[in-house]
């Protein structure tokens, strides 16, 4: 597979090769498959970026193939198609990770918005991901992850910039993995958190005996990172007199270690981060100029995400994802869930959110995260009564569950002990976010 190739899995094979069509006017470039374990092998050659599969297939059925592909490729896009535009089938696929449910035949307009929410249009240009950890639809972030890709062919200086917590050092990392220095080392330091006396030694090196505790010869990480990268963190608050050495390594592409009289030649490619504004620095002599002019070939902005709220969903998938991945319980959050992460103030940007995730996937007694423990983990009301209608939607959410418990996940039993018929039932457990698989599958 090319980069940007959407994958379509479908038995049908008129509906594929309309699709195909449809898709390839548009710019785009398909792969189809017609079965579940076809779709497989192609996800074995390439990753696509977005993939659309039917619901009802004979081989293996489109949730399954979701689950697979979900082990695989947490992050890849799936959405699901079906004839029938059944609740419990789309409840069924949003609480499996569906990013959409569409409906057989699938209109133009509304097939094309479902892909454009999460890739790229073709003429956008490819960006690098990190491996797929950077997700976004907000254009500034595009525009910047475009530019990333294209210095990262370079040997230029990168300044990364941005409030604490925005992702500087996975910006780092992407555009060492899009670099031809990828295999090699990249190195990472934080300059802000190695005391200022120690600092030059873990940088360049030091001789056994040059000061107290130097028992043995240390080569520093600027040696580390031969052939590679390094990443110098908070560049900002890097000493005065260590800024002049500095500058000399990277002027001369030589170390010298402390103690020694000798210098060793590197072959490192220099990205740094700060958070603060190094012009205002330079204004009071806090920082060199002729430094930040090296450092700073180009400078990558990333926004802070109140400047991106349209992609809180998308990051929040991602991270389920990958602690699902990573062993942790699936889980997913309700709609009033999502909307109080969306709004919600994060002066601790993209760090501050996933440790909100995390603590909710760690707490949450169910698979679908409610409003409440949303409240208490962003600090919000923690004692606050319940409303009526909140209070009844709680019981109503809890009886449901307890009901599907009793039955073992069987919709009929459940149906009959609750006094209700089947497509009632189906209806309460969309509205209150319940999945019957889970019910069965503990059964």
């Amino acid at each position: 597979m090319v980069r940007g190739d959407i994958l379509l899995v479908d038995d049908d094979v008129k509906l594929l090769r309309m699709l195909t069509l449809r898709l390839e006017a548009e710019g785009y470039g398909v792969v189809a498959a017609t079965g579940g374990g076809e779709a497989l092998a192609w996800l074995d050659q390439g990753e696509p970026r977005f993939v659309l599969a039917d619901l009802r297939m004979p081989d293996m059925d489109g949730i399954e193939l979701l689950r697979r592909i979900q082990e695989r490729h947490p992050h890849l896009p799936v959405a699901i198609l079906s004839a029938h535009g059944d609740i419990p089938d789309a409840v069924r696929a949003t609480h499996a990770g569906a990013v959409d449910f569409l409906v057989k035949p699938v209109d133009r307009e509304r097939l094309l918005g479902c892909i454009r929410r999460h890739l790229p249009a073709p003429d956008e240009g490819g960006c690098i991901n990190a491996g797929g950890e950077i997700v976004t639809r907000n254009p500034q972030m595009r525009e910047l992850l475009d530019l990333a890709r294209r210095v990262a062919k370079t040997e230029s200086g990168v300044l990364v910039t941005g409030a604490s917590g925005t992702g500087k050092e996975l910006l780092a990392r992407a555009i060492h993995a899009a670099s031809s220095r990828d295999g090699k080392a990249f190195v990472a330091v934080n300059c802000a958190a190695v005391p200022a006396e120690l600092l030059e030694s873990e940088l360049f090196g030091h001789r056994r005996g040059a000061f107290t505790g130097a028992h043995s010869d240390h080569p520093g990480l600027f040696r580390a990172a031969d052939g590679g990268t390094i990443l110098l963190d908070e560049v900002g608050d890097m000493p005065p007199e260590l800024q002049v050495k500095l500058l000399r390594v990277l002027q001369e592409r030589e170390v010298r270690a402390v103690g020694d009289t000798r210098t060793i030649a590197v072959d490192v490619r220099v990205l740094s981060a700060t958070h603060c504004d190094l012009r205002a620095r330079i204004a009071d002599s806090r920082f060199r100029e002729d430094l930040y002019y090296r450092l700073n070939v180009v400078e990558l902005r990333l926004p802070s995400l109140e400047e991106r709220r349209e992609d809180i969903p998308l990051l929040v998938a991602a991270r389920l994802a990958k602690l699902a991945a990573d062993g942790g319980p699936r889980r997913t959050y309700s709609p009033e869930a999502m909307e109080l992460l969306v709004a919600a103030p994060w002066p601790g940007n993209v760090r501050q959110l996933f440790n909100v995730v995390e603590q909710n996937v760690a707490l949450s007694p169910s698979r679908v995260i409610g409003a409440a423990l949303v409240r208490r983990s962003l600090g919000e009301e923690p004692a606050m009564m319940p409303t009526l209608d909140q209070a009844r939607m709680e019981f109503t959410r809890g009886y449901l569950r307890r009901i599907l418990e009793l039955a073992d996940g069987n919709i009929s039993r459940a149906a009959r002990l609750a006094g209700r018929n089947r497509t009632d039932f189906y209806k309460l457990m969309g509205r209150y976010g319940i999945d019957p698989a889970e019910f069965k599958a503990s059964a």
